[in-house]
């Protein structure tokens, strides 16, 4: 990870650990057995930004944020990320500044611990850094099959003739 890159994320952290113990303490939805913890962040693909996933006690959120001092960067709204489009909403930290948040999961009880919420986070960035196939793509030979026509063409000598194929 790039020395500004971890910085930001620690600074990360370090802000929402204060969150937590500050503007969160006592909220019953708070998972006890989870903590505020940056997952996987890496610099977007061409940008000055960097994007991973936030896992708190309260929730799990992919966030991003600038790498650098940047007051024309948008942060919100529509991203395509991928064969994904995803939705962010701007926030803003005094200690941290300006990033952007899209919702994985709230509350968090639904996971058993650390570990298993941390394994949601690596997967959902693992399936957004992947590269996808168009998968409008036909597949030809699921065509003929919808069509009444065999995938295999039938031997020599064989005709096949369905009730309503072309």
């Amino acid at each position: 990870m790039h020395d500004s890159l971890a910085k930001k994320a620690e600074l990360l952290e370090t802000v929402f650990r204060r969150i937590q113990a500050t503007r969160m303490e006592g909220v019953p939805l708070l998972h006890p057995g989870l903590h505020v913890q940056a997952v996987g962040f890496a610099q977007e693909p061409e940008t000055p930004q960097a994007i991973g996933v936030l896992v708190t006690p309260w929730f799990m959120n992919l966030v991003r944020f600038p790498l650098k001092e940047a007051p024309d960067v948008l942060l919100e709204g529509k991203v395509q990320w991928g064969a994904e489009r995803l939705s962010f909403i701007a926030a803003f930290e005094p200690e941290f500044g300006a990033f952007a948040i899209c919702s994985l999961a709230s509350p968090m009880l639904e996971y058993v611990d650390q570990d298993a919420a941390v394994a949601t986070a690596r997967e959902v960035l693992a399936q957004l850094r992947s590269p996808r196939v168009d998968s409008q793509t036909p597949d030809p030979q699921r065509r003929r099959f919808l069509l009444g026509r065999s995938a295999v063409p039938p031997a020599e000598g064989c005709t096949v003739r369905m009730k309503g194929a072309f």
